[in-house]
């Protein structure tokens, strides 16, 4: 097929995406030898969902980590990660994130403009399993970086859909260290944190080096020459096919299939009804995937996240806008409730873990018993804390329901009215006596985190509050996703495999399309974009410099 084909562009390296391990790979590619390198983008904007997120990076022993101090070995690493998916991890890849994920870091801080630091008492997100930090030291933040540095391709950055102020890193925004002069520099200077400062600064790694981003560009599948993989056919904005020739290999990195119903129906293990990401994550690079003869791992996992549907379309495709909900949750005084009005999880757990709790199956009604679920709060905490898009003393939004009791609520939500009454009176009763009898919530480091506990109070109270001050208040949740997270299965250099364990020639894969290093396992903030862009920088190196041009 590859011989009839007449190319529209040719390329060393060709990378499918522009998410954060997509950037990184593009970025490696060139420095490490593969001068021609071209990044094919479905929409018109870079960042994928990176841009919209926190932008946290999870890397076991960084150098951040051991210059602040934190000493960390890979016997613990393996303790931690092997508890929280046992049996379930590769050697080969996980020694390949271990390894490189460090190596990787030191490259952004040498090469690119990217900034990062040690978030030092972010805690595991098991801060009690084994080889867990639960005073932190993996995760790293991200310093503000300068949009007006991008010049005119700022405009082109997906938005946040993070609810921190964006002026300065994560860690500035929790804690409201910047003073009002700095932040008006940071304003003039169009300064932004988070999920914006690493794909705007990616981006500008990108743009310094001259690699072309084709907008618009949907790759669609992959040109074999023999077994080698060879090019790509995008759609372009038209319908029409854009032709490109990869002369060392194609990179995945268009992210995970939530947004396919028919995928996420065919594989995920549970219902998942509001993911957070870009619109566009469909998984096209998993259907090329699967016809180039992959081997798929990891497919029923996802990376959970509870989410809020807001009544209006997203900006792109006219797809319905789920907002993150994963801090109101933990705050003092909000639980969550099933349709029979019962609590069912600690509610200050890590929302990865808490999405496992979501789709847990009852054998005796044949159903997802804690699907619908809802987000239980009273006055009291309406007046203090933010609650998604709805600033304390603000008019409720749409999407939350307000009566002047309990049952009045329930009956408004299609709640237990009996059920949801007696579990808002056992648990005032175990908060008043300090501590949850049912699940725990306060008794870990995770729980009473600064970054969703409140900090006037001590633990366990940072996250255990009391419902008792009407108006009460219910918003429906969603068993949402950050992202999926199975995929072509790959081996230590990125190279996606086949069923008998062969590399694919020419084939690469990187981010969330491809089947998770780390499995099941969410190890800390940065979870997703720690090992994603570990293995684009993986993918990256090994194009640069074991691969010759065909």
């Amino acid at each position: 097929m590859a011989e009839d084909l007449k190319w529209d562009m040719e390329a060393d390296v060709v990378v499918l995406g522009s998410g954060g391990a997509a950037m990184t790979a593009a970025i490696a590619a060139h420095d490490f030898g593969a001068s021609d390198v071209v990044i094919l983008e479905r929409s018109g904007m870079v960042g994928g969902t990176t841009a919209m997120s926190g932008g946290m990076l999870w890397i076991p022993g960084n150098h951040h980590q051991i210059e602040a101090g934190i000493a960390d070995c890979d016997e613990d690493v393996v303790s931690y990660l092997d508890a929280l998916a046992p049996g379930a991890l590769d050697p080969e890849t996980l020694w390949a994130f271990m390894q490189t994920g460090p190596e990787m870091i030191r490259y952004l801080a040498d090469k690119t403009p990217v900034r990062l630091r040690a978030f030092a008492d972010f805690p595991d997100y098991q801060p009690y399993s084994p080889g867990a930090k639960p005073d932190g030291g993996r995760s790293l933040d991200n310093e503000a970086f300068s949009f007006e540095q991008l010049g005119k391709w700022a405009a082109r950055v997906n938005p946040s859909k993070m609810a921190y102020p964006l002026r300065g890193s994560l860690m500035e925004a929790i804690q409201g260290t910047l003073d009002e002069a700095t932040l008006a520099e940071r304003e003039r200077g169009d300064y932004r944190g988070l999920g914006q400062a690493l794909a705007g600064a990616l981006f500008k790694a990108v743009i310094d080096r001259g690699i072309p981003v084709e907008f618009e560009k949907r790759a669609r599948k992959l040109v074999k020459d023999g077994d080698r993989i060879v090019g790509v056919i995008a759609e372009d904005a038209n319908g029409r096919d854009f032709r490109v020739r990869a002369r060392r290999g194609v990179v995945i990195a268009t992210g995970g299939f939530e947004w396919n119903e028919m995928l996420v129906k065919a594989f995920l293990r549970g219902p998942m009804t509001g993911p957070v990401s870009v619109p566009e994550n469909e998984g096209d690079g998993l259907l090329m995937a699967i016809e180039a003869g992959a081997q798929l791992g990891n497919m029923q996992n996802a990376f959970w996240q509870q989410s809020v549907l807001e009544m209006k379309p997203q900006h792109r495709a006219a797809k319905p806008n789920y907002l993150l909900g994963s801090d109101e949750r933990a705050r003092p005084g909000a639980i969550l409730v099933n349709s029979a009005g019962k609590r069912f999880v600690n509610e200050a757990a890590n929302y990865n873990a808490m999405g496992k709790a979501l789709v847990a199956f009852d054998a005796g009604t044949h159903t997802y018993a804690n699907l619908p679920y809802w987000l239980i709060i009273d006055q009291r905490y309406k007046d203090k804390y933010p609650t998604f898009t709805s600033a304390p003393g603000t008019p409720i939004p749409s999407y939350m329901m307000q009566a002047a009791t309990l049952e009045e609520l329930a009956a408004k939500a299609g709640i237990d009215g009996a059920g949801l009454t007696a579990t808002v009176t056992r648990f005032n009763g175990m908060v008043r006596n300090g501590h949850d009898d049912d699940f725990n919530r306060g008794d870990n480091t995770y729980d009473n985190f600064y970054m969703w506990g409140d900090m006037d109070f001590d633990p366990p109270f940072r996250t255990l509050g009391v419902i008792d001050r009407g108006p009460y208040y219910a918003v429906k949740m969603e068993s949402g996703a950050l992202g999926t997270s199975g995929g072509p299965k790959t081996n230590s250099d990125a190279q996606v495999v086949d069923w008998h364990g062969n590399a694919i020639p020419g084939l690469y894969a990187a981010g969330n399309a491809m089947a998770a290093v780390l499995g099941e396992a969410y190890g800390g903030a940065g979870g997703t974009l720690g090992p994603g862009l570990t293995f684009g920088y993986i993918a990256g190196r090994h194009l640069g410099t074991h691969l010759p041009n065909h």
